[in-house]
């Protein structure tokens, strides 16, 4: 065990050195990328400090001290060697000009550790704020100093304006990238988990249809086993009984993974799910799906109401049954068309797609337990139960479903009671 925590160390040092090698290189570099307000080279504002915050954000120094010291030192070095380069300023007067931008970042580092950042990442305003008072006073410093250093003179009021400007810009620009980014990944956490979720409902069903299926075996084996002792028949009786015991440990196991997985499928209080997300999920699912089967689908959505539900779960496993089927219905190339809309006291989803359709005679069969129309390499036949518990999901819901199926494609369409899945109604 020892030998794995000092693995696990080792690679936590590589990957804290590598994001400060990243911060300080790339920020000397970005940094000389300049906006020039007034008076020349005097006052010059690069965007390293834009690159040097977002990194803070994004990858969390272990030490804002050595990330300020060694950033600052980069960047001051990084300029003494293009000057030198370019033979632009004797050695002296280019250490006066750049050695305040050390003292620029050292600070903004420390003020960034000084207010434990990672507290404030939730709240963009507030992160804001400090952002741009610890660059003002950073940046401040760093053109006093040089002001000092090179010409003895102090900032008149325009320049003091223009420094705390430029600080709230650049500071709520780089929160404002910052948030857009967390966001992003946020939602893409949250797709995966709803997928991961609807699945996981689908199989509670299963279990929960199971368990009425061993209450009903227990009990009819267990009748047996009364008429078989009553009969006077000792073996066949004690065998019954033995099956009617068996089954119940069955039971007992099966209710304790159900309490589990419904422990993991509580629905959380906080998430504010739209039929828009739930038909942004679907779509995205199954682009990815019908890459994976290399078909080049289109994917088309119109959705004609919009409102929050707390019903998104079952509606994800529908929806994801049915508009998978599709995707596996249409040969190398097609469309699929999602729609909602809502009329009376109904919404009503649609689900088209431009496969090969649904033979007539077998329309009346589709959402019994068993029928497929799908196998394998080996020729093995599907479960066929996936139609059958979307209409199950569906009849929970108070709601039916309808399919239309021609040679040109087929529709399934979902008639669900619009207080059955909007959230508040009753």
């Amino acid at each position: 065990m020892s030998i794995i925590y000092k693995l696990l160390g080792r690679n936590s040092k590589r990957t804290d050195a590598l994001s400060l090698f990243l911060t300080a290189v790339l920020t000397a570099i970005v940094s000389e990328v300049k906006i020039i307000p007034f008076y020349g080279e005097d006052l010059r504002f690069g965007l390293g400090s834009i690159t040097f915050f977002l990194f803070i954000l994004v990858w969390p120094p272990a030490s804002f001290l050595r990330t300020g010291i060694i950033t600052g030192i980069t960047v001051v070095c990084f300029r003494l060697s293009a000057d030198m380069i370019m033979g632009s300023a004797p050695l002296l007067t280019s250490v006066m000009t750049h050695f305040p931008a050390f003292l620029f970042y050292l600070l903004f580092s420390l003020g960034f550790g000084l207010i434990k950042i990672e507290a404030y990442k939730t709240s963009p305003f507030l992160l804001g704020a400090f952002a741009t008072g610890i660059e003002f006073i950073a940046n401040s410093v760093e053109h006093l100093l040089r002001y000092w250093l090179l010409q003895h003179t102090n900032l008149g009021l325009q320049e003091w304006a223009l420094l705390f400007g430029i600080a709230l810009f650049r500071s709520y620009f780089v929160v404002g990238l910052y948030s857009s980014i967390t966001i992003s990944e946020q939602k893409k956490r949250l797709q995966e988990m709803l997928g991961v979720r609807s699945e996981l409902y689908v199989e509670i069903l299963y279990l929960q249809k199971s368990m009425e299926n061993i209450e009903r075996i227990t009990a009819t084996s267990h009748d047996l086993y009364r008429k078989l002792k009553k009969g006077n028949m000792p073996e066949l009786s004690v065998q019954a009984l033995h099956i009617s015991q068996e089954i119940h440990e069955v039971k007992k196991d099966s209710q304790r993974i159900l309490s589990g997985l419904s422990k993991i499928y509580v629905q959380k209080k906080n998430d504010r799910i739209f039929l828009s997300d739930v038909f942004g999920f679907v779509i995205t699912a199954n682009q990815n799906y019908s890459e994976l089967l290399k078909k080049k689908l289109t994917f088309h959505s119109s959705i004609g109401v919009d409102f929050e539900t707390d019903r998104h779960i079952p509606l994800l496993a529908l929806l994801n049954n049915l508009v998978a089927n599709a995707v596996e219905a249409v040969k190398a190339e097609g469309c699929v068309d999602l729609s909602v809309y809502e009329k009376s006291e109904y919404t009503h989803f649609v689900i088209q797609d431009s496969g090969k359709g649904i033979p007539s005679e077998d329309l009346s069969l589709i959402f019994e337990p068993g029928y497929t129309t799908k196998y394998n390499d080996q020729g093995v036949a599907a479960t066929g139960i996936g139609l059958s518990h979307v209409k199950e999901i569906i009849q929970n819901l108070q709601g039916e479903i309808y399919v239309e199926s021609s040679t040109e494609g087929t529709i399934f369409t979902i008639q669900i009671p619009t207080n059955e899945i909007r959230k508040g109604v009753e």
